[in-house]
């Protein structure tokens, strides 16, 4: 039974336990949603929503609020506001685009439920956080915000972003009607190839990246041409071919190591299975699931060499299964 639903919102019925917004719009996965603190005059009715996440795709400004048992949605559109019809539909549109976001068609459960018979540890931890997903991104926003997020944290990744979106590309259409931040698109491929943007970049502290992302976009506009959907079919058709070969072709990009390639692959491009490794997930697999170290360099660290990369994925993919990479996503930020 739904209690309360914000004005001009609609309610899917959504356990948090299937959903968190709180945990999975903040665990490292997109580093575009504006988070905002919602003013005391709105938690009515008995509500206990305190906070709204938002969005910005081509069209619409995306707004959810979360309660234990409902996903609340909206969107916000350009004036002239549409016509109660064509509200509708888009409002339908939304809904398509939330389902496949959050992918919504996987039960969440029913996943953590087989991880803890696999595995002991998962079995251990399942119930210090629950509703944590995998993303289906957008393939060109994902690609540029982990060459971005390479070798850096959370809160430096999402200090990239918003200079990114907000110098090279448009606001919003429906930017004013927010009182706290700038919601921007985020740049298309053709909007960051030309030389100057790399110039622009670094006067805003990308530092290397800054050429990674213009070579990148610049690449892309080569081999598709300067229609932006061109490119996004080409990235999004990778999600049809086996995982080896979709990951050579992200590897051919600036800025794309083994690591970068497969976030893109298992947060955009649907290959579940894939396991982003770097040496915290290495030291984990060698004292929670029985894998050998391997050799130590003069520093006592172990090297990521590709042979260590692909020992720990072909281990904890036989423990996890298909989902192995989501079960990534939960398990390794609490052991």
């Amino acid at each position: 039974m739904i209690t309360h639903i914000p004005a001009g919102f609609q309610a899917l019925p959504l356990r948090i336990v299937q959903l968190s917004l709180a945990a999975v719009l903040k665990c490292g996965q997109s580093f575009r949603w504006s988070i905002a603190d919602l003013p005391p005059e709105s938690l009515t009715n008995g509500s206990s929503l305190s906070q709204e996440y938002r969005l910005c795709l081509k069209d619409r400004v995306v707004c959810l609020r979360q309660s234990s048992e409902h996903l609340f949605y909206r969107s916000m559109f350009p004036s002239p506001a549409p016509s109660d019809t064509a509200l509708a539909l888009k409002d339908a549109e939304t809904l398509l685009w939330l389902r496949d976001y959050f992918q919504l068609d996987v039960d969440l459960g029913k996943l953590y439920r087989e991880w803890a018979q696999r595995d002991k540890v998962f079995m251990r931890l399942q119930d210090r956080f629950s509703g944590i997903r995998i993303l289906r991104q957008d393939p060109w926003e994902n690609l540029v915000s982990f060459i971005c997020s390479s070798n850096n944290n959370m809160a430096g990744s999402r200090r990239w972003c918003k200079p990114l979106q907000g110098v090279l590309s448009p606001l919003c259409p429906s930017q004013r009607t927010w009182r706290s931040g700038d919601l921007s698109r985020f740049p298309a491929a053709p909007a960051l190839a030309a030389p100057e943007v790399a110039t622009r970049l670094r006067a805003l502290g990308f530092g290397y990246r800054a050429d990674f992302i213009q070579k990148t976009a610049k690449m892309l506009v080569e081999a598709h041409g300067h229609d932006p959907s061109a490119s996004d079919r080409w990235l999004g058709g990778l999600r049809t071919v086996p995982t080896d070969e979709a990951r050579q072709e992200l590897l051919k990009f600036m800025g794309v190591g083994r690591k970068v390639a497969d976030c893109v692959l298992l947060m955009s491009l649907d290959k579940r299975e894939v396991i982003p490794v770097d040496t915290h997930v290495h030291q984990i697999a060698v004292k929670h699931y029985g894998l050998k170290s391997g050799a130590k360099s003069s520093n006592g660290k172990t090297p990521m060499t590709p042979k260590i990369y692909d020992e720990v994925n072909t281990k904890l993919v036989a423990i996890w299964g298909d989902y192995a990479g989501w079960a990534h996503s939960v398990s390794i930020p609490l052991v």
